[in-house]
């Protein structure tokens, strides 16, 4: 009777024999929580917004910008580099080509924005959207001139081509976002936020980015396959499901959904070494991860997850030691675990 209560209170129980370290999850979480982009995100999407509504052509087409992006989400991590703003303009006519908007939006904007210290364009012409920088808060806006689809979806400009539009749902993917947060008790948005941690610990600045996990991740979530107790469980398991779908979509070229637009998939620009470097690492990712979570050593289980996580956008440590354990991930001399029969003062007690 007292194997089967012990088996039982491992299976219910975030601390166990197996290292779920809610603590230092916890705290991992908060290490990567956007810090001063909190504020100066949305005050840069502010001044682009304001310049945008002031031109009266625009205006003419109705220009309603919106946030929207991992930021709106609420699923970036630390630090946010950009900040996109979806420019909805439902009045445009359909003889104004995509052309026409970028090249609106270019002269709009440089003529607000100007040059940096250094001389160069704050606003650089990309392939569907504008790009401004914000040198003071080391992040850039990317406006995105949309118009509507028809049918509650809008569209944005299509890369290389003058007047080729391509369909878009940023509404509802946050509103599907929010709902899958609140269905799985408010875990996945912080495994997103995980999932996009160890993206960049594995490939950096390498593509797929973090959109791609994202909906990867939204999609093992969708799929019921994803579940668990605390934010290790979810972290572990969405980990594992997410290497699947990356190692289906390299070897199998089966894509990933678009949540947002049914019979749609996801694109994404990445090389052939890229996504084959991908599917190999969140592979091996996966695996250190439920050894992990099965370690009964909390040392040697959070120095696994501290390798799978690397270090946030300023440069620090994201998943902590718990307390008694060095930074190698062995026990201090002075801790003792529960049950030790030596403490520090030399007495011998028996459990």
């Amino acid at each position: 009777m007292k194997q089967a209560q012990q088996t039982n209170a491992v299976t219910t129980r975030p601390e166990g024999p197996m290292a779920h370290l809610k603590q230092q999850f916890k705290d991992a979480l908060s290490s990567i929580e956007p810090g001063d982009d909190k504020t100066n995100a949305p005050e840069a999407h502010r001044l682009v917004r304001d310049a945008l509504k002031a031109d009266s052509k625009l205006a003419e087409y109705g220009v309603s910008p919106i946030l929207i992006g991992s930021y709106k989400r609420n699923v970036s991590i630390r630090r946010i580099k950009d900040v996109d703003v979806f420019v909805r303009l439902p009045d445009v006519p359909s003889d104004v080509t995509s052309t026409d908007i970028l090249d609106r939006f270019f002269k709009v904007l440089h003529a607000e924005f100007g040059t940096d210290a250094d001389g160069h364009r704050r606003t650089k012409r990309q392939d569907r959207s504008l790009q401004v920088s914000f040198p003071e808060y080391d992040l850039y806006v990317d406006a995105v001139p949309t118009r509507p689809y028809g049918d509650g979806t809008w569209e944005i400009p299509q890369k290389g081509d003058e007047n080729e539009w391509v369909r878009t749902n940023p509404d509802g993917l946050t509103e599907l976002s929010s709902t899958m947060n609140a269905d799985h008790d408010e875990y996945y948005v912080p495994t997103v936020k995980l999932l996009r941690q160890t993206r960049r610990a594995l490939l950096g600045t390498k593509k797929p980015g973090g959109f791609f996990i994202e909906m990867a991740a939204y999609q093992a979530f969708d799929s019921g396959a994803v579940s668990g107790n605390d934010q290790a469980e979810y972290y572990v398991s969405a980990l594992r499901e997410v290497s699947k779908i990356i190692e289906n979509f390299v070897t199998c070229g089966i894509a990933v959904t678009d949540p947002t637009l049914p019979g749609h998939t996801i694109h994404i620009r990445a090389t052939d070494d890229e996504l084959d470097t991908a599917r190999t690492r969140f592979k091996d990712a996966a695996t250190s991860a439920e050894a992990a979570l099965a370690e009964e050593d909390a040392g040697k289980a959070a120095l696994a997850f501290r390798k799978l996580l690397g270090k946030n956008g300023d440069g620090d440590t994201v998943f902590p030691m718990p307390p008694g354990f060095n930074e190698d991930g062995s026990k201090k001399a002075s801790a003792i675990s529960p049950g030790a029969r030596v403490v520090p003062a030399g007495k011998r007690t028996f459990g």
